[in-house]
């Protein structure tokens, strides 16, 4: 498994990452094959939220590994928080409460990574900046970020905060193409010119800031997806082929399709089946040509000018 930098900061991680939204619903013995099987395949980036099953999610992450300090060492943790019920939340209040929370049902002492989940419109940050002061000092934080935002909102909380934001989590897949779709469609006046989030994908290249692809197999929002999905039938048998050629599964194509990318990603795979990540996990030894990275994203419906 290849590792990568996460921002400007000395944490290295595996270049793909385990969210662990769906593990709510598993029992401490198939959570236990899941983690063990991501560790075993070189994935070491665990990615939590504090809303991810009601905070049943993190609680079973760590019964089931019986969380002690030396598997904590083999692990990163990352940590979300902001979402609430109808609302969103920013405040030194919430996100310390979260913390708090989140460290009490993972069984550690500190967290290696919190974003901060969706933008708050009604945030003052001057408040996230106390959260995070007071975070880090106690040392229950050490690495910040956020999740699903544009430059703009980058650059107001960088305003305020003393810590460096290392990492910005936002949906990517070769079906949800908008912030490279924007870069070659330049001065053009069709759909795939609009510019829709601030030049992201530049902004985070040239500062530094990794961007974790969360949804890397759907299509839409949460619509399904399109791997093995008869809508798509060109992407799959461009897909397939490729990775027959490759000797690994249409899903370990999907995410190097991803990681093929020089602005180095980190991928967020949401699977819960041990298998499926094995076979994911060989996505870190797949570099893929210029030429079938380009033939992937015509295939999906993409047109180059």
């Amino acid at each position: 498994m290849k590792r990568i930098t996460i921002g400007n900061s000395a944490l290295t991680a595996s270049e793909i990452s385990l969210g662990c939204m769906r593990m709510a619903d598993l029992s401490k013995e198939d959570a236990n094959k899941v983690i063990n099987t991501a560790l075993e395949n070189g994935i070491d980036f665990f990615d939590h939220a504090d809303i991810y099953g009601g905070g049943k999610s993190e609680e079973v992450f760590a019964d089931a590994i019986d969380m002690n300090a030396t598997i904590r060492e083999k692990m990163i943790l990352q940590s979300k928080c902001g979402i609430r019920q109808g609302f969103f939340d920013f405040s030194k209040e919430h996100i310390i409460s979260s913390v708090e929370g989140s460290l009490k049902r993972l069984k550690t002492d500190y967290l290696d990574t919190l974003l901060l989940h969706r933008p708050d419109t009604l945030f003052e940050p001057e408040e996230v900046a106390a959260a995070f002061t007071e975070l880090e000092k106690s040392g229950k934080v050490r690495h910040f970020g956020v999740s699903n935002q544009n430059p703009g909102q980058i650059e107001l909380l960088k305003k305020y905060v003393d810590q460096e934001l290392i990492a910005n989590q936002l949906q990517f897949s070769i079906m949800h193409t908008g912030m490279i779709d924007t870069g070659f469609n330049v001065n053009m006046t069709i759909d795939s010119s609009l510019d829709r989030d601030g030049g992201i994908l530049e902004y985070s290249r040239l500062n530094n800031m990794t961007i974790q692809a969360w949804s890397p197999f759907q299509y839409g929002f949460f619509e399904g997806v399109f791997l093995d999905n008869d809508k798509f039938p060109e992407l799959n048998k461009t897909i397939d082929k490729i990775a027959a050629d490759k000797g690994v599964t249409n899903s370990a194509i999907a995410v190097a399709w991803i990681q093929r990318h020089p602005a180095s990603f980190q991928t967020v795979v949401g699977t819960m089946n041990p298998g499926r990540i094995a076979d994911i996990a060989k996505a870190s030894d797949v570099t893929l040509s210029r030429e079938e990275w380009y033939e992937i994203y015509r295939a999906a419906g993409n047109q180059l000018p």
